[in-house]
């Protein structure tokens, strides 16, 4: 973990040095959170390539990702550490940006921008706030989680002091959670009138990304708050409030494929390992099946990527062998993308090829 992230800082903006952004995006990969670059100074993403830029570009089948290129922002997102050390060792001043839904963090974005509120209905979506009710003061996020947290008896996520918190340079505050579960919450935005969880509160999930704590930008750093450095899980409460907001995909949307057969075989296999081994395996080639639902838009190269991460982990502590892990990535990956095996080898190589460097012990047997 790069020093400074390690040091408790208070609600004012750390004097301690930011780390440098190799450092920092390590550190990101290490917990398994997929990074990409920003814009150097920015908390955009960093530019496409030309040919990334041109009239009717598909990203589908761009081959810039397997190439080793960032275009397409989040959907480049990596926790390879030799893609990483090329990125971020020759261009230092990138900043760092992990992708949300496969590093399976929910964040709940809070702005700090006083503004007049709009209409009391959009205060609180799906709340009825009655007339006599000044809302006056309800000029920032900060105001309108608090007043909903409070509606539910619980503790704003402004305050919870259990997890990673991270202060904007805009004064707004970045609340990480981990999702725990399959279901992959949407974003939003707080002004949408379609999906919001209370007005100037964003919502960071699959299909979005949330700058990493200790980059800066030219409007400043991205200050850890409090002594929590890792995401608690989503608190019940807040998850029963996304779905109450429509922050899960449409009803329509199939349910997960199940993993196939050879997949199970090398479950089997590790079964004589540990449980947690199995429970470990069983979730990563899960997600991956999982894209087999739409052709694009699921963070299939993100999920397989991260599949094998965590697999090459396994095999190099001994829990599986390399020929069963690279059997059931391959199998599960062409189930959700046929005709896509060139694509998916090289994901699976690199991936497995990173995840060997750090040996996953997932537990001992209960």
């Amino acid at each position: 973990m790069p020093a400074d992230l390690r040091v408790s800082s208070s609600d004012s903006r750390s004097a301690v040095a930011p780390p440098a952004p190799l450092a920092l995006a390590r550190w990101c990969a290490s917990h398994g959170w997929p990074v990409h670059p920003l814009a150097p100074g920015r908390k955009t993403p960093a530019g496409n390539c030309p040919d990334c830029r041109a009239p009717g570009h598909d990203r589908r089948t761009c081959p810039c990702r397997a190439a080793g290129r960032w275009c397409h922002g989040f959907h480049a997102a990596t926790l390879d550490s030799t893609r990483i050390q090329e990125w971020w060792g020759a261009r230092p001043q990138m900043g760092v940006a992990v992708a949300c839904g496969p590093a399976n963090l929910v964040v709940i974005d809070i702005d700090a921008h006083p503004a007049p509120p709009p209409a009391r209905n959009r205060l609180l979506p799906g709340i009825d706030i009655a007339e006599d009710i000044d809302v006056s003061a309800m000029t920032t996020g900060f105001h309108t989680l608090a007043v909903l947290a409070a509606l539910r008896g619980q503790t704003s996520p402004a305050d919870d002091a259990t997890t990673l918190r991270v202060r904007t340079p805009s004064g707004g505050l970045h609340v990480w959670y981990r999702q725990a579960d399959s279901r992959r919450w949407q974003c939003s935005s707080g002004s949408s009138t379609t999906r919001a969880l209370a007005w100037q509160v964003d919502v960071r999930a699959d299909g979005g990304y949330i700058v990493a704590p200790g980059t800066t930008t030219e409007a400043g750093t991205y200050t850890p708050v409090g002594t929590a450095r890792t995401p608690a899980p989503l608190p019940d409460w807040l998850a029963q409030e996304l779905q109450r907001t429509h922050h899960l995909p449409a009803a329509h949307v199939p349910a997960p494929r199940p993993v196939p057969s050879r997949a199970r075989q090398a479950v089997l296999a590790a079964r004589g390992a540990t449980h947690p081994t199995v429970a470990a395996l069983t979730t990563v080639l899960a997600e991956v099946a999982d894209c087999a639902h739409a052709p694009e838009g699921t963070g299939f190269s993100e999920k397989l990527n991260r599949a094998a991460y965590t697999v090459g982990g396994l095999v190099a502590a001994g829990h599986l062998t390399a020929q069963d892990a690279e059997d059931a990535l391959m199998e599960t990956a062409l189930l959700a993308r046929p005709g896509q095996e060139s694509r998916a080898k090289a994901i699976i190589r690199s991936g497995m090829t990173a995840g060997a460097r750090r040996p996953l012990h997932p537990g001992s047997r209960p």
